[in-house]
């Protein structure tokens, strides 16, 4: 069976990918879950940040196991076209029979907004006396969208978008997207809640424009040698990774700036009354994304792309 985009789009939604996630992520650190570090090869393709790579991302969890090949190119948001394109094999683990092969793409981009639902409603509730209302964005691409749409299913008092991006015409077209409004960079980062989500190589959230409560989701900056978030903010944060392991080889934010990684968000998932999360201070959750997390989506995918044949 071929899922293509479109089908996924048909078939996958936040109400049904969120608590996918929330499973998949406790089981992931409780260690139910075999996923080896993803396999990154350089595309050789062009000088300096517009270098593409091509990884490799496979996962064994629950019933199922799945492979990810996922391309990474900079250089396309210039031209036009997506900068992230994947596929996914979804292989049955008993008999190691296939049972889908479909586009990933759309799965990447809901599966990393639904990763920052799941550790905002764990989080949330933890860190703030009162539900934030403002939300500052960084970027005015994919994710920006993406994650307006995932949190309204977790965060019902979000009123206030705030969008930040170095191109002002596309803050204000996002804005007009998601009913926020175009801001400066200083305002968006005073937000409740900050995300980060750039093609940057270089820090573009500066500590000093936080808020003393503020609660980071940072996912852009991937890889080693990439940073989105200055040395301020990785020091004067609680930080609570998607995984010790991942977040701790391919964030260059952590990676760079020597920031201990507090607690994985699948164990504050598991056991709330243990994160250690105070009510003052600074949050940030770290994310660069995981195969477990495009495995729960597909399956996801490939149940409700079956019972439409079926029907």
């Amino acid at each position: 069976m071929y899922i293509s985009e479109d089908e996924v789009r048909g078939v996958l939604t936040y109400e049904a990918l969120i608590p996918a996630i929330r499973q998949a992520l406790i089981d992931y650190s409780a260690g139910r879950v075999e996923q080896p570090a993803r396999l990154i090869m350089r595309a050789g393709n062009a000088e300096g940040h517009r270098n593409g790579w091509f990884a490799l991302m496979p996962v064994i969890y629950g019933d199922a196991m799945g492979v990810k090949t996922v391309t990474f190119y900079p250089g396309n948001a210039q031209i036009g076209i997506h900068t992230h394109m994947a596929m996914i094999e979804l292989l049955d683990r008993a008999t190691g029979a296939p049972l889908a092969v479909m586009d990933g793409r759309l799965i990447t981009e809901m599966r990393t907004a639904a990763v920052s639902a799941v550790a905002f409603a764990a989080i949330a509730p933890l860190h703030f006396g009162a539900p934030p209302k403002s939300f500052g964005i960084i970027g005015s691409g994919v994710q920006a969208r993406a994650h307006v749409s995932s949190l309204r299913h977790v965060w019902r008092s979000m009123g206030d978008i705030r969008i930040w991006s170095p191109t002002r015409s596309n803050a204000e077209k996002c804005a007009s997207d998601v009913g926020g409004r175009a801001v400066s960079i200083e305002h968006a980062a005073a937000a409740d809640v900050v995300m980060t989500a750039t093609l940057s190589a270089e820090p573009v959230l500066e500590g000093r424009w936080l808020s003393p409560h503020a609660l980071v989701l940072g996912v852009g900056g991937i890889g080693p040698a990439n940073r989105e978030l200055d040395d301020e903010v990785m020091r004067t944060c609680h930080l609570i990774a998607e995984s010790r392991d991942c977040v701790g080889r391919e964030s260059g934010d952590v990676v760079g700036s020597g920031a201990t990684i507090q607690a994985e968000i699948g164990e504050i998932l598991a056991r709330p009354e243990s994160a250690g999360i105070l009510r003052s201070g600074r949050v940030l959750f770290k994310t660069v994304g995981m195969a477990i997390e495009d495995l729960a989506a597909a399956r996801l995918v490939w149940q409700q792309a079956r019972e439409r044949v079926k029907k």
